[in-house]
């Protein structure tokens, strides 16, 4: 069996998409990925090597006036190359962001990140989580509080550092992690029996 390599190719203006962006990678790790953080705005040739080995790539950026943050975008314009030599074709995809509000239009910026995966041909991986704190039993401190199915939402008060992200946002993110992780091992040992 395969080790399956995850990238978490991200953006953090204030440092609280980072601490999310570590809890997917402690997640992917956790369930047995080799799992790699790559800052978008600082990275290297060597880096792009990395996107361009992974099995899947998960997207990660804050949600700033409604998408994500100029960083990634420039990092998703960037990525023209990779489009035109197919080198993501069939790689896993997913995404996470983070905002001041509790919707603050992070489904616009997850529906970017699953556009950009589309046009690189590649396959999402939502969330797989039914939403939390929507009844008189749930409470914020649900696994997916926010209820989002597309990706990993997290929260944080505009007023709190990266300190303040919320622990069940984080405990999200693991999970996505988790999750890309463990279906990146799905495909890999799929495709090792049709090559055989």
């Amino acid at each position: 069996m395969t080790t399956p390599v995850v990238s978490i190719a991200y953006h953090s203006g204030y440092g609280h998409t980072a601490v999310v962006a570590e809890a997917v990678r402690a997640g992917a790790a956790e369930a047995g990925a080799t799992a790699h953080l790559i800052k978008v705005d600082e990275i290297t040739d060597t880096e792009w090597e990395l996107l361009d080995g992974s099995d899947a790539i998960i997207f990660g950026s804050p949600t700033y006036m409604g998408t994500a943050s100029g960083a990634f975008h420039q990092f998703a314009e960037e990525t023209s190359k990779r489009w035109f030599s197919k080198s993501w074709h069939d790689k896993l995809a997913a995404g996470f962001t983070n905002s001041g509000s509790k919707s603050g239009d992070k489904l616009h910026t997850l529906q970017f990140f699953q556009t950009l995966a589309s046009q690189h041909a590649m396959i999402w991986v939502p969330l797989g989580l039914a939403p939390g704190w929507n009844s008189t039993e749930g409470s914020e401190n649900d696994l997916n509080r926010l209820g989002f199915f597309a990706g990993a939402a997290a929260q944080t008060n505009a007023d709190e550092g990266p300190e303040g992200v919320h622990k069940a946002d984080i405990a999200t993110a693991e999970h996505l992690g988790r999750r890309v992780a463990e279906t990146a091992r799905v495909f890999s040992a799929g495709r090792i029996a049709v090559a055989a």
